[in-house]
């Protein structure tokens, strides 16, 4: 996606699946915690359903609209986690393997730490 589109723009366009079917209405969009850029934006797919969260990249915001590179069943198959809260690494991790994308390194979690809650220099 463009990333010099101000996310506010988004909300409420209308949003389009890659045969261009409409999927619904942005109701919100998520930045990445690490860069700020756009990274989600959560699609109300029907009047009395739940909103599905659709990738920004590869995505397209073209002619006011958010051009969707996925079907529309997938994108209404994606996880759901509510909208109006922070998305977590987790999350994150999978709405990517939904959508069959490389994840970011930013949403990559954090190796094991074998140290954690010991206390330094002693054996074990």
């Amino acid at each position: 996606m463009q990333t010099d589109i101000d996310p506010r723009r988004l909300i409420g366009r209308k949003a389009f699946d890659r045969k261009g079917a409409k999927i619904g209405t942005v109701d919100e969009v998520y930045l990445d915690d690490a860069t700020g850029v756009p990274e989600w934006a959560a699609v109300r797919t029907g009047l009395f359903s739940r909103d599905a969260f659709v990738p920004l990249e590869p995505s397209e915001f073209v002619e006011d609209a958010l051009h969707v590179p996925f079907d529309r069943a997938l994108i209404k198959g994606a996880p759901d986690f509510g909208v109006g809260r922070h998305l977590s690494p987790e999350q994150e991790l999978q709405l990517y393997r939904h959508y069959g994308l490389d994840s970011p390194p930013s949403a990559a979690p954090a190796p094991d730490d074998r140290d954690f809650g010991r206390l330094a220099g002693q054996e074990e």
